[in-house]
């Protein structure tokens, strides 16, 4: 059986990073070819993620878990995912050049898969996500995941045909602006196994996305967008509107006015776009790390 032109040009970027472990080569082309499969384990919603999810809890109880040591590679230091805003992620889909830029480390806060690597990015796919699609009850639409450049847009149209559909670039505005409008935040998504890279843009809510929920219960694979939310007391009326869009639960009316817990904020922006008031604002937060400034990148590529 020929091997798929998409396989060979995978292999063929992989085999390129140098010091790239065979098994994170064979873990990218797994999560590549089966996320479904994939996340339906990690989230614990087929049989054998259900059976994994116990075995785990017993190993925890057995032998419990001691706190990572500093510079100890983590989960979330190989599988992570940027809060940025809807204007961030249209300027991603929007790129009509190669991109190379290798470390962003003081905007990806992880030790590994930090590379912001646009081969031909004018290759976009929407992808039905794979988060959604292994829930009994998913938010809809499915096709929100957007898989940017190469080889991971021609990888996942070839293999996923029935659930994957090429779009040009109005298109994936389109999407991220009516998924901005549902509430859901924009996440652009590394993967040290995925060529060590920028691969997506997931378009989550907090009751669908494994990521979203991995990251509420301790795990903290996601990173602030650099932003928190700001009110405008003068202009808040209380009215609470923006509360139930918060997908990280950082917003509660106490006393007529809207309140942020910082802590929980990500600085997503979704609050500020559901507010008729204007009475919300992101204001840039250095202690919650550096945004990633598509504007910037550009300029610097």
């Amino acid at each position: 059986m020929p091997i798929p032109p998409s396989t060979r040009k995978y292999w063929t970027e992989a085999n390129r990073i140098k010091d790239y472990p065979l098994s994170e080569k064979l873990h990218g082309f797994f999560y590549m070819r089966f996320p479904f499969f994939y996340i339906a384990t990690a989230t614990a919603s087929n049989g054998l993620g259900k059976f994994g999810a116990k075995l785990i809890t017993l190993i925890n109880r057995l032998f419990p878990s001691k706190p990572a040591k500093s510079g100890q590679i983590t989960f979330a230091d190989t599988y992570h995912g940027k809060v940025i805003s809807l204007q961030t992620a249209k300027t991603l889909v929007s790129v009509k050049q190669n991109i190379k830029v290798d470390d962003l480390e003081k905007v990806i806060p992880y030790q590994l898969a930090r590379s912001l690597i646009l081969d031909h990015p004018e290759s976009l796919v929407a992808l039905d996500c794979p988060c959604r699609v292994v829930r009994e009850n998913p938010c809809l639409p499915l096709d929100v995941c957007l898989i940017v450049g190469e080889p991971f847009a021609s990888f996942t149209l070839e293999h996923h045909p029935d659930q994957s559909r090429a779009i040009n670039q109005e298109e994936a505005i389109t999407i991220l602006e009516a998924e901005e409008a549902r509430g859901h935040v924009h996440h652009a998504f590394f993967k040290q196994a995925v060529l060590q890279r920028f691969y997506a843009i997931c378009n989550c809510c907090s009751c669908c996305c494994g990521a979203m929920q991995a990251h509420s219960s301790g795990t903290p694979m996601l990173a602030s967008s650099g932003y928190t939310a700001q009110i405008n007391e003068a202009l808040c009326i209380g009215c609470g509107v923006c509360e139930p869009y918060c997908q990280f639960g950082a917003i509660e009316v106490k006393d007529g006015i809207s309140q942020i817990n910082l802590t929980a904020c990500m600085g997503c922006g979704i609050c500020v776009s559901h507010c008729d008031q204007e009475a919300v604002e992101l204001v840039l937060t250095p202690s919650r790390g550096m945004p990633l400034e598509m504007d910037k990148v550009l300029t610097q590529t």
